[in-house]
């Protein structure tokens, strides 16, 4: 028992310091595209989850969240403010930028738990698109529930073309990211829960 408890601390560890060490590579966990930034991060945060459980995803999210949160302000954009309560002086701002991120490994975690008795492959393959369209749906609808107009001003848009905005990009450049993410997540968690199950 206390042999599994210390390798999943340095599971944990590793993924919390993979988070850090994206965030801080230009390009590797935020990509800049237009107003937004694509990103890789939630890659870790839902591997966690299905190596290490619901909880370590959930911590692993977390940090991603406050690494978000971090960069938004350090290192901003026209639409930072919506993720950094700094910029916008709302602390909504910080529930955008940290929460989706820990449902990731809520989500994600959750699933691969419920489905992994039969169908290993796909209950990570379903977990990994679910926790990344969980992240994507919760900032969009959190920025469009919360800033929207603000929001829809810092991009040059109407509020009333931001939701069909918001959902093109779920439904194209959210939906490739995810897809992408699915197969990075599928293949790395086998590898370490082969590891981890000897």
């Amino acid at each position: 028992m206390n042999k599994r408890k210390t390798q999943n601390l340095t599971y944990l560890a590793f993924f919390g310091a993979l988070e850090a060490v994206m965030m801080m590579v230009p390009f590797l966990g935020f990509i800049p595209i237009g107003p937004l930034r694509a990103t890789t991060l939630h890659i870790p945060v839902i591997i966690a989850a299905i190596v290490l459980g619901p909880e370590d995803g959930c911590i692993v999210g977390f940090i991603f969240g406050l690494f978000s949160l971090i960069n938004n302000t350090v290192n901003p954009t026209v639409t930072s403010f919506v993720f950094s309560p700094f910029i916008s002086g709302n602390i909504l701002s910080a529930v955008i930028a940290i929460v989706p991120r820990v449902m990731i490994g809520f989500v994600s975690g959750h699933i691969y738990q419920l489905l992994k008795d039969r169908f290993d492959t796909i209950a990570m393959s379903i977990s990994a698109l679910c926790g990344a369209l969980t992240n994507t749906v919760l900032v969009l609808g959190g920025i469009y529930l919360l800033f929207g107009s603000s929001y829809a001003t810092a991009i040059g848009k109407s509020f009333e073309a931001l939701l069909p905005y918001f959902i093109t990009i779920i439904t194209t450049q959210s939906l490739l990211e995810a897809v992408v993410g699915m197969f990075i997540s599928v293949a790395v968690s086998k590898a370490l829960l082969h590891i981890i199950r000897k």
